[in-house]
């Protein structure tokens, strides 16, 4: 990760609601803005684009001060690099694909350009679509056309408003890989706002957790994801993300040895086919796909069981228990979350310290 290079301090004050948030963030990768509707999210996305004229405080983008009221300093709208990607595609719809994506190009000033117009075609796959209007195109591809063309105006950051809310399941399912894609190529950080744990999981690299117009915590996603005292690890959709590096495969099973911080996970081969050694990956495993258990199974179905010492224990909605283990015999690996009821957690006598064997019934391999 990059050193800081995004600042944002702002305040609003509208009504009944205060924005007054202090972020210094990554100037790399997928920032998640996340949080219930009315915290604040959106807000900061047009904070940082100089959409709220009232908002005091600071922006600064790579060095660049776009705002500063301390000193008088406000630039507009059309003066901040930025690419904007609302949750609508929002096309023209008399232009083609081309068009549209020639048409942030051309209003971009020439020194200020650092890639061509077609900069996005590879990336999110619509070279093909270049001469398609806008209602020739599938809701997933409308998303992707919109984000090439944000690109294609060179930003310094993008700004990304729940871009697959408007999308159903099926056409979220076809972008969310491009977005995967897009995310280890893009060169300019990326601030998204979502209420997607899901899409949090996906693509975030940082998170920022809002709540009432206030940050209620902000750092690297598989810390934030984990950590017991936020709402994210308590949730129906609690999940741990690990980092993984492929150090095997064997044919006869199909199965690639990824190794993880803390032991090693036998994962089914991918839609890309046979990883490579050293292939980078990021494994994502829901809590309520962990079990636990007191002794290491003699006889089960269950490929992945790794030692794990416990860490902590919170208790959950509907008499259930949250628990929070750190992999490794030496409990000195990565964390990961186990959601059980509050009956087996009763049953095993579970306290922190104590070894167990964490039995993992599902990994996904998002990236």
């Amino acid at each position: 990760m990059s050193k800081t290079t995004l600042t944002l301090n702002a305040r609003l004050d509208r009504g009944d609601f205060t924005l007054d948030v202090q972020l210094a963030l990554p100037g790399h990768g997928i920032t998640a803005l996340f949080g219930p509707s009315g915290s604040g999210k959106t807000t900061c996305l047009r904070v940082l684009a100089g959409l709220e004229r009232q908002a005091t405080g600071a922006v600064v983008v790579d060095g660049q001060t776009w705002q500063d009221s301390a000193r008088g300093v406000f630039l507009p709208t059309h003066q901040r690099a930025l690419g904007y990607v609302f949750q609508e595609a929002s096309l023209f719809d008399h232009l083609t694909v081309e068009g549209n994506l020639r048409f942030g190009f051309d209003r971009t000033p020439a020194a200020q350009r650092r890639h061509d117009w077609r900069h996005g075609l590879e990336l999110l796959g619509i070279g093909h679509l270049l001469q398609r209007r806008p209602h020739e195109l599938s809701g997933g591809e409308r998303q992707r056309v919109a984000i090439a063309r944000a690109l294609a105006t060179s930003p310094q950051l993008l700004l990304m408003d729940e871009p697959l809310a408007a999308l159903d399941t099926a056409r979220k399912a076809e972008i969310l890989p491009w977005l995967e894609q897009l995310h280890e190529a893009l060169d300019v950080p990326v601030v998204y706002v979502t209420h997607s744990l899901d899409e949090v999981a996906r693509l975030a690299d940082h998170v920022v957790l809002l709540e009432e117009g206030q940050v209620l915590a902000d750092g690297p996603l598989a810390q934030m994801l984990t950590r017991s005292n936020l709402p994210l690890a308590r949730g129906d959709s609690a999940v741990s993300v690990l980092q993984g590096h492929c150090s095997g495969y064997s044919p006869a099973d199909q199965l690639a040895v990824y190794d993880i911080d803390g032991g090693q996970l036998l994962l089914p081969q991918s839609r890309q086919g046979v990883p490579q050694p050293g292939t980078r990956a990021r494994l994502h495993i829901q809590a309520r796909d962990v079990s636990l258990s007191l002794v290491m199974p003699a006889q089960t179905s269950v490929l992945n069981v790794l030692p794990a010492v416990v860490d902590s224990l919170t208790d959950n909605a509907l008499a259930q228990v949250v628990v929070s283990l750190r992999l490794g015999a030496d409990g000195q690996g990565a964390t990961l979350l186990s959601r059980i009821s509050s009956l087996s957690a009763r049953r095993l006598a579970l306290a922190p310290g104590q070894l167990v064997y964490a039995q993992i019934k599902g990994v996904a391999m998002v990236r």
